[in-house]
This record gives C-alpha cells, structure tokens and sequence, in this order.
C-alpha cells in the first residue's frame, strides 16, 4: 500500500475542523465553508473508527492460501494488542498480547506496505522449519493432510495445530527452497510469521521476526470477497478466520 490513508484521513480531518470551527465562529459564510465544515462529524467518525477500531483490508496475493485468497475483504481489529495513535502509532495503552496461530496485520521490518501472515512465534522461541515440518522450541508441529493435488504442481492441504489453534496450510510436495532448512530464535519483542501458502510467502523466513510495535491488528472476519473488477462482489466467504 503506497499510500498512507491514515495521514491523509486526518490531515482532511483536520482542515474540515477548521472549516467548522470558521463557519461557528463568522456569520454569513460561504457555501464552501459550510459544506467542508459539516464533513468534519463524519470523517472524525471514520478516523475514529478505523484507527482504533475496525479496519477493512483487501487479500492482494496468495500467501495466506487457504485461509485467504485474491479477493477476500477482510475486518482488522485495532484495539485486540494495543491502543495507538493515528499516524505516529504511539501505544497508549496495551490490551494484550499476541498470541501463536493468530492471523496479524503489520508492517515488515523494512516496510511500508501493510502484510498479513500467521504469527508462529513469540518472544524468546526457537523456530525451526525442516523439509516444510515447523517446530517451535523442538516440538514438531503436526499435520494431517485433507487433500492432494497434482496441478500445476504437486501439493497438499495440511491441517495443522498451534497452542490449541486449527487451521489449514498449503505445502508443495517435496517442499520448495523456504521450506526446507531454517532455523532461528525470535528477539525481545519481536513476533515471527508465516504464510499459510508456506512455499509462496515472503515472510519472517526472508525478512526476519516483526517488531511489536510495527502490527497493526488481528483479522478476524471475511465479510466480502471481489477479485476482478468487472465481475459483482460475493459473499459466499463471508466468515470468521481461524
């Protein structure tokens, strides 16, 4: 995402505030000042709500394959870690902590495009990824293939389960080049993620872990799914997200 809606959201809310306040303050206004002055109760509320609320997102690649897909409209929770500032992301009050399995939004740490992968890793935890089997602090994560596909190349469904947590994975069968060997332990605070599509995903595996204070929120719902412009939006999704 290149560009930062946020910034621009309040920089409208600020300039619409000072039409408002302009048009208490002088008798006869104009009609502009009028009409750009009674934005300002809605574009306050819509700030509001995506900074420290709910914020809608758009799936724009394949690496959370099958959880998310090319399309998918997702609802982000913006107060389940932290409570933050618009903009400068300053935490004002922290919530709670992430935790393994959960589908997070955030910032990589040489980014300024928004991500989402499945977090994996906390503070402190050794991570392992042999021929596509995760381990996290040596105890192997075990999977259970649902289905198998040989188009366009060989893969599988995998269901896997993390701290009581299920949901399905994508693996190339044998593994591709991230999947086969990689091993490292996560920093102080710090949080290590991967894409569900373990073998198309440009993740912690390539970037390192992700700073605490560069995520932005918790999916937890697809409420629409639209992938080609042309074509009308479904809600055949529609769903929470494990």
């Amino acid at each position: 995402m290149s560009l930062n809606f946020e910034l621009i959201l309040s920089l409208c809310v600020i300039l619409s505030g000072f039409f408002w306040i302009l048009d208490r303050a002088l008798k006869n206004t104009s009609q502009i000042v009028v009409f750009f002055g009674s934005l300002a109760p809605v574009l306050l509320f819509v700030l509001i709500l995506r900074s420290f609320l709910i914020e809608p997102f758009q799936i724009p690649s394949k690496s959370m394959v099958p959880t998310l897909v090319v399309g998918d409209f997702i609802l982000v929770s913006k107060w389940n870690y932290s409570v933050r500032l618009p903009v400068l992301r300053t935490e004002l009050l922290e919530v709670s902590k992430p935790e393994r399995g959960d589908v997070v939004v955030f910032f990589p740490p040489h980014e300024s495009r928004y991500f989402i992968k499945r977090l994996v890793g906390l503070p402190g935890d050794k991570i392992n990824v042999i021929q596509g089997i995760l381990y996290i602090n040596n105890k192997k994560i075990e999977g259970k293939t649902l289905s198998a596909s040989n188009y366009p190349f060989r893969s599988a469904i995998v269901e896997e389960k993390i701290d009581e947590k299920l949901f399905l994975t994508k693996k190339h069968q044998p593994p591709g080049r991230l999947s086969k060997n990689f091993s490292t332990i996560v920093p102080e605070d710090h949080y290590f993620m991967m894409g569900d599509y373990r073998d198309n995903s440009s993740d912690s595996r390539i970037w390192g872990p992700v700073p605490s204070d560069r995520i932005v929120g918790k999916a937890f719902a697809r409420w629409m799914f639209w992938d080609k412009f042309l074509s009308l939006p479904s809600f055949h999704r529609v769903g929470s997200i494990q």
